[in-house]
């Protein structure tokens, strides 16, 4: 009987194992199958908040050009003000950024409680931060600076067991003939499609910069593209495939950005754009930290901390992912309210991060507000009115309740908890390390409370960790 078992024990660890290597087996069969995706998601779905830094030519300017002030973000200075295409690269001959220090901007996305750091390798302007072979226009060939800015960050990154990605603008290169936006100095987008100049621009520099850029770099967690011109109709859909061939041929493990032009490993929302609603498909929402995303000397609207960490809570309750923007000077520094407001949110984090990190969305929803009954948008739809009091993240047996704002109930606050039926079994602030149970009340209408630590408003938010039975909440 014991070697029966024994057998039986055997047969079924195997079974287990089988069952496995078949899901890894089918996954690298078919890498853009459910199952493929959502093994290269595993981290992102973790990780949560991310460094975006935008950095090159662009910052030399920084949003002015022969004293005239260039309308909107900084790095489309060269677009805005149709800057011949000689002129703007000249700037490369200037770009020296002597102060550019690895290391300390990799140690600010740790400081700030960021998992992954993603660089502008090449922007519209075609510029790249990278050696490469494809083209001579880039920091370690065009400029007096002869370093190579993708190598030194991935090595930063790498040493603080910080995941390290590309943005790769794979449609706009203003400063190729071929390449989509320029149309300032050369024939329009319609032309170079007819002409095959923009497929010859895909196979003579993008797709090399790709494979250099997977190549030489070591792992990159992601590849964020942009703006997909000539990418995303249906006769155009074989140069995102090409690309994408490139990304799961040499690096099965890389994530692909909504902005391709074909379907990605996750959803980008729009610029600054958070969705009103909780979701189960990833998504990563783009932002900044003041209105810019290069480096622009008149943009001083820097976001608080408080506004950054409402935010963040909210994309992760919603189910998403928030990667966030610096934007470093010429000499290659990084504003100093953006490292003060970063690494606010990071002493934050330090505190709350069990709130964040890993966690699930929200299960319930009316949190977030509602669509307005009269007003409309431009585009006719309804406004959604949103609710800023307080968000809610989850993990196996807890839900997680950043407040920021508390009403009042006499000389105490009270947070009514939204309806669900599981028994709770314990309710503490997260920052009690004793975890000290709160009192559990119900009101005359059935609903739960209880009463927090303080009623006072916190822009900063306060959470509180509500332990329930069950393996998932019942409404």
């Amino acid at each position: 009987m014991k070697t029966r078992a024994s057998f039986f024990l055997i047969f079924a660890v195997l079974a287990v194992l089988a069952g496995s290597l078949s899901a890894a087996d089918a996954a690298k069969a078919d890498p853009e199958s459910r199952e493929a995706r959502e093994q290269r998601l595993a981290w992102f779905r973790q990780d949560k908040f991310g460094l975006f830094i935008h950095w090159g030519l662009y910052s030399i300017p920084a949003g002015y050009w022969k004293g005239q002030r260039s309308p909107g973000i900084g790095e489309w200075v060269q677009h805005r003000l149709k800057i011949p295409n000689a002129e703007y690269a000249d700037l490369a001959r200037w770009f020296n950024p002597v102060r550019f220090d690895a290391d300390a901007w990799a140690q600010l996305a740790q400081d700030a409680g960021m998992k992954y750091v993603v660089i502008t390798s090449k922007h519209h302007d075609g510029f790249a931060l990278f050696r490469s072979a494809a083209s001579p226009f880039n920091v370690v060939d065009a400029t007096p600076f002869k370093r190579d800015v993708v190598a030194e960050l991935a090595a930063a990154c790498a040493k603080r067991g910080l995941r390290f990605g590309v943005y790769y603008s794979q449609s706009q290169d203003w400063h190729e003939p071929g390449g989509a936006g320029n149309n300032w100095d050369f024939p329009g987008n319609d032309t170079k499609e007819k002409s095959g100049a923009f497929d010859r621009y895909l196979q003579e520099k993008v797709e090399p910069q790709l494979r250099e850029l997977l190549t030489n770099y070591g792992p990159i967690c992601l590849i964020w593209f942009d703006t997909p011109q000539l990418m995303n109709g249906v006769s155009q859909a074989h140069r995102g495939k090409r690309l994408t061939d490139i990304v799961r041929s040499l690096q099965p493990a890389t994530l692909i950005d909504g902005r391709l032009g074909t379907v990605g490993d996750y959803q980008s929302t729009g610029d600054n754009v958070i969705p009103p609603k909780a979701s189960d498909a990833a998504f990563e929402v783009p932002a900044t930290l003041n209105h810019t995303w290069g480096y622009r000397s008149d943009d001083h609207n820097w976001k608080s901390p408080g506004e950054l960490i409402f935010k963040l809570v909210d994309i992760v309750s919603k189910g998403g992912n928030y990667l966030l923007n610096v934007g470093p000077t010429a000499e290659g520094v990084i504003p100093q309210p953006s490292q003060d407001n970063l690494r606010e949110v990071g002493a934050w984090l330090r505190v709350n991060g069990e709130a964040v990190y890993g966690t699930g969305r929200s299960p319930f929803g009316e949190e977030f507000g509602e669509y307005a009954t009269n007003l409309k948008d431009r585009a006719g739809q309804p406004v959604f009115l949103g609710f800023n009091d307080w968000r809610c993240t989850t993990k196996p047996g807890k839900l997680y309740f950043t407040l920021f704002k508390v009403e009042r109930d006499g000389p105490l606050g009270v947070f009514t908890l939204p309806a669900f039926k599981n028994r709770i079994s314990s309710v503490y602030a997260l920052t009690d390390a004793g975890r000290t149970p709160l009192e559990v009340k119900t009101h005359a209408d059935g609903r739960r409370f209880f009463h927090p630590e303080r009623w006072v408003n916190d822009s900063m938010g306060t959470v509180y960790v509500v332990e329930y039975e069950g393996d998932q909440i019942e409404r």
